[in-house]
C-alpha cells in the first residue's frame, strides 16, 4: 500500500471525526445508550447473581459486560450500516470515488474510526461498572485477550454492517432494517437478559449460530480472566478464555468481508 494513500486514509479518518462530534445529538446518544441501559438494567435486574461457568457473579459486573458488548455493536455494526446507507443515498459515496481518496482507504477510515468510538465506549462502561458497581478491571494476560477480542469483534461487525448496506434499498429503511437484525440477537444472546441453562433449546441454538453470542462470551471470559477458584491442583482460572469464540466471531467477519467486496454499492439505490 503506498505511504500516500495511507496518509490520506488516516486524514479521512480525522474527517470522520470532526463530522461526528459536529453532530452532538448522534455523538452524545452513542456514548449515552450503553451506559443508559447499564443504569436501567441493574437498578431493576442486579439482585442477586448468575452463574457463569464456575463462578457466581453479580448480575451488576454481568451488565457491565453486556453493555460493553452492546457499545462495541452500536458503534461497529448499526452505526456504520445505517450512516453509510444515507452516505449512499446522498451521492457522497459517488461523489467520493472521483476524488484521489483510494475507496478502500475512506471505508478503512469509517472503520477505523468506528473501532476508536467502540474502544472509547468500552473504557468508559469499564470504568463506570467499577467506579459504581465493584466490578473490576481485567489486567495482565486477560487485559491482552479483551483488546484482542475487540479489535477481532469491532472488524467483523463493521464488515458484516458493509455487507447488510447492499440488501437496504434506502435512507428510510436503513435504521428498521439494521435495528431488525441486531435487536433478536441482542435478546437472544444475553446482552440485555442472562440467558440461564434452562432457556428453550431454540434460543441456544440460535445464539450460538450467530456471533453476538460468542463475542459476548470472549469479552465475558477476558473481562473475568483474574477470577480463579480453588482446586486439589491449586487456583484456576474460573473463566478460561475461549479461542473457539472468537474463531466463529473472526469467521462471520470474513464473510461479510465476501459479501461486502462483492455487493457494496457506492451508488444511490434507484
Amino acid at each position: 500500500i503506498p505511504m500516500r494513500d495511507t496518509a490520506m486514509m488516516f486524514t479521512q479518518v480525522r474527517y470522520t471525526n470532526k463530522a461526528f462530534w459536529r453532530n452532538p445529538a448522534s455523538a452524545f446518544f452513542t456514548f449515552a445508550f450503553p451506559l443508559m441501559f447499564l443504569v436501567i438494567f441493574t437498578s431493576l435486574l442486579s439482585d442477586g447473581q448468575i452463574a457463569l461457568q464456575r463462578l457466581d457473579i453479580e448480575l451488576a459486573t454481568y451488565y457491565v459486560m453486556a453493555e460493553a458488548a452492546f457499545g462495541v455493536i452500536t458503534a461497529c455494526y448499526t452505526n456504520i450500516a445505517i450512516s453509510v446507507t444515507f452516505q449512499r443515498d446522498q451521492g457522497i459515496l459517488k461523489r467520493t470515488r472521483g476524488t484521489p481518496l483510494p475507496a478502500w482507504a475512506y471505508l478503512s477510515a469509517r472503520v477505523l474510526h468506528a473501532m476508536a468510538i467502540a474502544f472509547v465506549l468500552v473504557g468508559i462502561t469499564i470504568a463506570f461498572g467499577a467506579l459504581f458497581y465493584d466490578a473490576g478491571v481485567p489486567t495482565g494476560i486477560p487485559l491482552a485477550q479483551l483488546l484482542l477480542t475487540l479489535v477481532v469483534g469491532g472488524l467483523s461487525f463493521a464488515a458484516l454492517a458493509l455487507a447488510l448496506t447492499a440488501v437496504i434499498p434506502n435512507a428510510d429503511a436503513a435504521p428498521p432494517i439494521v435495528n431488525a437484525s441486531i435487536l433478536p440477537l441482542l435478546f437472544l444472546s444475553g446482552i440485555f437478559i442472562p440467558i440461564g441453562d434452562d432457556a428453550p433449546g431454540w434460543i441456544k441454538v440460535i445464539s450460538n449460530v450467530f456471533p453476538v453470542r460468542h463475542f459476548f462470551e470472549a469479552m465475558s471470559s477476558a473481562f473475568l480472566g483474574n477470577a480463579t477458584v480453588s482446586t486439589p491442583g491449586g487456583p484456576v482460572r474460573a473463566f478460561p478464555f475461549d479461542w473457539a469464540d472468537l474463531a466463529i466471531v473472526a469467521v462471520w467477519g470474513v464473510a461479510g468481508l465476501v459479501l461486502a467486496a462483492r455487493y457494496f454499492s457506492w451508488e444511490p439505490r434507484k
